[in-house]
């Protein structure tokens, strides 16, 4: 049982309401107050008085990582937090603890980094796996990534077969079945585009300009080696 012992407002409010939407089982009592007798973990404030059995101190900024602390002493033992991705344009994002799945996320490429440092952050020896498939794209999220290990996962055969009703969860899924996999640990990604990547990069240019303008093969390269973002490029085209 996860107790909630806290005289910190913040502390309370940010790890109840986080509790609850997640459906765990828990309690509270005044900080310093006798500890029930099913009590396992308790979730305290920064200047809240030590309980005498396992304790997590919360973060009033960070509610969500002292539940995840707690919840994996619930669970016999803390894993190594590793993040799977499954990329392209908007990426799946999956935070695993151990065999848990305690995260997932969708967004926008330039998100990434952002994601991955935020769910890594005081965390033991994080690692991140990505897919190998969607090349630039992937490339640009290693390059992106710092201060982490990265693997390079052979995607095939990690998007589920989706029933229906679930639809639009694949690259969710795909991620969670990532960060499982083992891959070969890299730095960076050099990728040299293909001809056929770069056409198609010319022909979304011209859909996305106002005035019916396919960009140059030089730019397109450097679009997809993520130097230039396609506005940039387009402006640059312009101006030239």
């Amino acid at each position: 049982m996860i107790v909630v012992a806290t005289a910190d407002f913040e502390v309370y409010h940010g790890v109840v309401g986080e509790l609850r939407e997640r459906g765990v089982a828990f309690t509270t009592v005044e900080s310093g107050a006798e500890l029930p007798d099913d009590a396992t973990v308790a979730i305290v404030g920064p200047e809240d008085e030590h309980p005498p059995i396992r304790t997590v101190r919360a973060d009033p900024e960070q509610p969500r990582r002292a539940i995840e602390e707690a919840l994996s002493v619930l669970r016999g033992g803390e894993g190594r937090t590793v993040v799977g991705i499954d990329p392209g344009d908007r990426p799946g994002i999956a935070v695993l603890s151990g065999e848990t799945v305690v995260a997932a996320f969708q967004v926008p490429l330039s998100g990434v980094a952002g994601v991955v440092a935020r769910e890594t952050e005081g965390t033991a020896d994080p690692l991140v796996r990505i897919g190998d498939g969607a090349r630039l794209k992937g490339a640009q999220i290693v390059d992106d990534l710092e201060d982490v290990p990265v693997e390079l996962v052979d995607e095939t055969g990690t998007t589920p077969y989706q029933g229906t009703g679930v639809r639009g969860m694949g690259d969710i899924l795909a991620a969670v079945n990532i960060a499982r996999l083992e891959g070969e640990q890299i730095e960076s990604r050099e990728i040299e585009p293909t001809a056929g990547e770069l056409r198609q990069i010319k022909a979304r240019s011209r859909e996305q300009s106002e005035d019916d303008r396919s960009i140059d093969e030089a730019l397109a390269r450097k679009v997809a080696l993520g130097e230039l973002s396609m506005a940039e490029a387009l402006r640059r085209h312009r101006r030239e």
